[in-house]
Order: C-alpha cells, then sequence, then structure tokens
C-alpha cells in the first residue's frame, strides 16, 4: 500500500461546480484566475454553506493571508463533474492552512493551499479562534498517526 500526505475521504470537504461559459480564455481552457474563484466558492460553502443548511453557526472572522497554486494541467470546457476537495493540514490558535485539488475523477487540474488568520473586524485586529471554531475546522484534519 502506498503511503501518501492527503487525509482520507471521510476528512476533505467536497464542492462540486460546472465551468462556466466566462471561464474561458482564449486558448480555449479554463483561465488561472478562476481557479481562486473556484477555492473561494469551495470554502465558503465549506465554513457558511454547509454549516447553514445543517443547522450549525458558520464559522465567520477569517480572512486569506496567503495563497499558493500550482497548476497541473489544463481545465478543458467539456469536462464534467469539477470538485474541490478541501482539509486543514496544520491547525494553530489564530491561524489554520487549507489544502485543495481541483479535479475529476481522472484528473488533478490544480493543487492549492491557503493560509487563514482568526481575524476581529470590529477592532481591525488578529484574534484567536474559539474554542468551537477550532472544533469546526479540526473536523477536517486527519488524526495524527
Amino acid at each position: 500500500m502506498q503511503q501518501t500526505d492527503l487525509p482520507a475521504a471521510e476528512y476533505r470537504h467536497i464542492y462540486e461546480f460546472k465551468i462556466r461559459f466566462g471561464d474561458i480564455d482564449s486558448q480555449g481552457h479554463v483561465n488561472n484566475v478562476k481557479f481562486l474563484g473556484y477555492l473561494e466558492d469551495a470554502r465558503l460553502e465549506m465554513f457558511h454553506g454547509d454549516p447553514v443548511r445543517k443547522g450549525e453557526k458558520p464559522v465567520r472572522g477569517m480572512v486569506i493571508s496567503r495563497h499558493e497554486i500550482d497548476y497541473r494541467t489544463p481545465l478543458l470546457p467539456t469536462v464534467y463533474p469539477i470538485r474541490v476537495e478541501t482539509w486543514v493540514t496544520e491547525a494553530r490558535a489564530a491561524s489554520f492552512k487549507l489544502a485543495y485539488e481541483v479535479r475529476d475523477d481522472d484528473n488533478v487540474y490544480a493543487e492549492a493551499t491557503s493560509t487563514l488568520v482568526a481575524f476581529d473586524p470590529e477592532s481591525n485586529r488578529l484574534r484567536r479562534f474559539t474554542p468551537e471554531e477550532r472544533e469546526f475546522i479540526g473536523r477536517y484534519a486527519a488524526p495524527s498517526p
């Protein structure tokens, strides 16, 4: 059995989407900047949409402090369904890191990471995550071996 750093499927958040006509550039594939929008949509579902639909309190008060993205293969307009799989790779008191794959069943089109920090918009300062927020974030982190 091959070792992997990726968490098991039960720790991944799955967001499916369809490519829009406006996502395609003059080269006939999804424009690179559109991938950041897909990641944003996946995060919104993970931390707001899904909890609200489940009757839970959404996680708010976070800002992105860093993005990294590696494009693996062109994403063409005829490939469906496409999904963003997201999981937590590191959690700290006031920040955490997300990893993403933009993929279908056969291909990984992009891999990305984001660092998110807890933020208080009223004081305009960083803060620590609450115990409830840490519990929610922890749902998407595989347990340490």
